[in-house]
């Protein structure tokens, strides 16, 4: 029995192909004393692991050339040599492209089944999740009566970010990539919502923050980002998460920063780049913050599902284009 992994094949110049990435077969992998034996059930496709596919230096190490990449899963205990997690139990942590791992348990966690569908530990319940609750309560310090506008509502994390600030009693706008992922975003709850893909985003931004901004939750930079600091209110707070029009640009042909960013001087505006890890009682907190919300009616969640490793990474590349619909994940086997 072999053990299927995705490596890195070759670094990419500009946007990633499937070409920069190998499908093998690898000798199925044997715990260790103190180890643990995974099946990867679901696998999490991000936006920052384009970054990781270049040799540069960031907040977490390259993917390396020949090796497995790195990701989000959802996996079952198949077999245990002492390990901290019994067979049978399902663990939800940073694992590998690939069928099977081991692991001494380090960075995973024990998930409860039944709580919400396995998947949801990877998007809303996971580091999704976690994201839109870090970047507006501990970044951008959201509170009732905000404007908060949020660049790709519909992804992974906006579709989180407007509701919580519905639920905390703010405006809510957003912008996303089709007529559907608006009507979507109407259906969440969203106040105001519009396709940057065939509207002036300029205008568009305007029109849907008639009081302005307060917060701004960052997905995408570029030419909205522009917009919305054209419509950002005194003492405003802006959370970077994310700048994904940017991410697949060569320096080369790397497009021109905001041209008015002279207006956060005048305006007071805090814009503040972050990293979820860094605040992790905040991630403990969404958790339990998000499961009751679940529970409740008061936090949905739309998901893009692709099947089978081999799909990984065309999965990945279409999530960086917009192509999904919600969080993208990979299922490998059944639970």
């Amino acid at each position: 029995m072999s053990n299927q992994q995705i490596l890195l094949k070759s670094r990419p110049n500009g946007w990633p192909t499937t070409d920069n990435f190998e499908l093998a077969n690898a000798a199925m992998p044997e715990p260790a004393e103190g180890e643990v034996l995974l099946q990867t059930i679901y696998m999490s496709v991000d936006p920052y692991m384009r970054g990781r596919m270049n040799d540069a230096k960031s907040y977490v190490p390259p993917f390396q050339i020949g090796e497995a990449c790195q990701a989000g899963i959802v996996a079952k205990v198949i077999a245990s040599n002492g390990g901290p997690f019994k067979e049978g139990a399902y663990v939800t942590g940073m694992g590998l492209w690939a069928n099977y791992m081991v692991t001494d348990g380090t960075g995973f966690q024990e998930i409860q089944p039944g709580l919400a569908p396995l998947s949801y530990y990877l998007g809303v319940l996971g580091m999704p999740g976690m994201t839109a609750y870090v970047g507006l309560k501990g970044v951008a310090e959201l509170k009732e009566g905000d404007q908060l506008f949020v660049s790709a509502a519909s992804g992974a994390v906006g579709q989180v970010v407007g509701q919580i600030g519905k639920n905390m009693g703010c405006h809510v706008a957003g912008s996303a990539g089709s007529d559907d992922k608006v009507a979507y975003l109407k259906e969440l709850g969203f106040d105001e919502a519009f396709n940057y893909k065939t509207e002036d985003v300029y205008k568009a931004v305007k029109a849907s923050n008639p009081k302005g901004i307060d917060v701004y939750f960052e997905n995408v930079g570029g030419p909205i980002l522009e917009a919305v600091i054209n419509n950002l209110n005194f003492n405003s707070r802006v959370a970077l998460c994310g700048m994904i029009a940017n991410y697949n640009a060569t320096l080369e042909d790397m497009p021109a920063g905001p041209r008015n960013m002279v207006m956060l001087v005048g305006r007071s505006v805090k814009m503040q780049g972050f990293i979820v890890s860094n605040y992790p009682d905040l991630c403990r907190e969404w958790i339990g913050v998000g499961a009751k919300w679940i529970a409740e009616g008061k936090l949905k969640y739309r998901e893009s599902v692709a099947e089978g490793i081999e799909n990984a990474p065309q999965a990945f590349i279409d999530m960086l284009s917009g192509k999904n619909f919600g969080k993208q994940v990979i299922k490998f086997a059944d639970e």
